[in-house]
């Protein structure tokens, strides 16, 4: 419960707000949970059709892939294209190639991850 909320006044600032009536908080605290609910509930949606990564390793000495593939959606990658999409100053292409990359990016360090980890199991075993 704790990474939550922190989660939520981390990404969506639910501790920025600088009002002191209690409407104006409880206000600013539905909103806020709002959006985080929507983005949430996007991500989980989205989850099988934007999860492209490639399997995970096998054996310590395997050869990465030569496409990782995408890490699915993830809350935070949502809000990010939500604010590009709503925005006037950058591009939404520019946002999309971005989010992909990073997806990219994260899919290959989480194989590259798994593949340590099992290096490390089968060192204990030996």
């Amino acid at each position: 419960m704790e990474e939550t909320f922190e989660f939520g006044k981390d990404l969506f600032g639910l501790d920025q707000s600088q009002v002191r009536l209690y409407h104006a908080i409880l206000r600013h605290t539905v909103l806020v949970m709002a959006a985080l609910a929507i983005c949430a509930v996007t991500a989980a949606a989205a989850r099988r059709r934007t999860d492209t990564q490639a399997p995970p390793p096998t054996h310590p000495d395997q050869a990465p892939p030569t496409d990782p593939g995408m890490i699915p959606l993830t809350v935070a990658e949502i809000k990010r294209l939500f604010n590009a999409a709503t925005a006037t100053t950058r591009s939404l292409l520019h946002a999309a190639h971005w989010s992909a990359w990073r997806r990219r990016h994260q899919a290959r360090a989480r194989w590259f991850h798994q593949r340590a980890r099992l290096a490390t199991a089968y060192a204990l075993l030996s």
